[in-house]
Formats: C-alpha cells, structure tokens, sequence
C-alpha cells in the first residue's frame, strides 16, 4: 500500500493513497463491522436475549397481519392465556387483533410482557 502523508498550512496530517488502496480499506471496515455485529447476535442468542424467527412468521409480520396474534399464535398461547396473563379481558384482547380497537401503550406493554417480546415487536 503506498501512500503520502501531507500537512496542511494549518497543520493537519493528511494521507493521499491510491483510490485501490481506498476501498480495500473500506471493505475491510465494513467486513469486520459485519464479523462483530454477528458475534454479538450470536452471544445475544446464546444468552437467551434473542431468538430465531421461523421465515413463516416473518412473512406474516411484513404482510401486514397483527403483531400481536402472531406473537400470540407463536408463542402457542391461546387467546384466554394470553388475556390471563397479560391481565386483560378476552374480549379486550379479541377486539385488539382484530383491528376493533386500539391497546394503549400499558396495554401493549402487559402484553409485550406476557409474549416475551419487546413493546416495538408488536407496535412496529
């Protein structure tokens, strides 16, 4: 890699380098961007702090289906467990998949609560 380094009239350094030389280093930056954002997933996964979605339930999420009903049906829970432990009526809930009404953020978050999920998982 060859390079000159330069100093301005008001004493900055600066390095002039071939456009090559360049770009490998920026691919360099980003390749190990790239290897660092990985193994922190993967220690997030290994903890338990994250988890792997099936592409089945990531379709579904982009297409616009409720959050929460799908986080509901993922989790197994029907929607009287998912009403019991997030605290609210069935019919409450019933109402919120189904685009009858709008949760308020305490409701989202009991609900973001008792599906193990974090409060943006539902609202988007």
């Amino acid at each position: 890699m060859t390079r000159q380094i330069i100093t301005t009239p008001g004493g900055e350094r600066l390095v002039l380098m071939p456009e090559a030389d360049f770009e490998a280093l920026v691919a360099a930056a980003e390749d190990n961007a790239d290897r660092t954002a990985v193994a922190e997933f993967r220690r997030k996964l290994a903890a338990g702090d994250e988890e792997l979605l099936p592409a089945a339930l990531v379709e579904r999420l982009v297409s616009g289906e409720n959050r929460v009903r799908i986080w509901r049906e993922h989790r197994g829970l029907s929607g009287a467990a998912l009403a019991k432990q997030a605290g609210l009526a069935q019919a409450y809930l019933s109402q919120i998949e189904t685009g009858a009404r709008e949760g308020t953020v305490e409701t989202y978050g009991k609900l973001a609560a008792a599906l193990g999920v974090s409060l943006d998982d539902l609202v988007g």
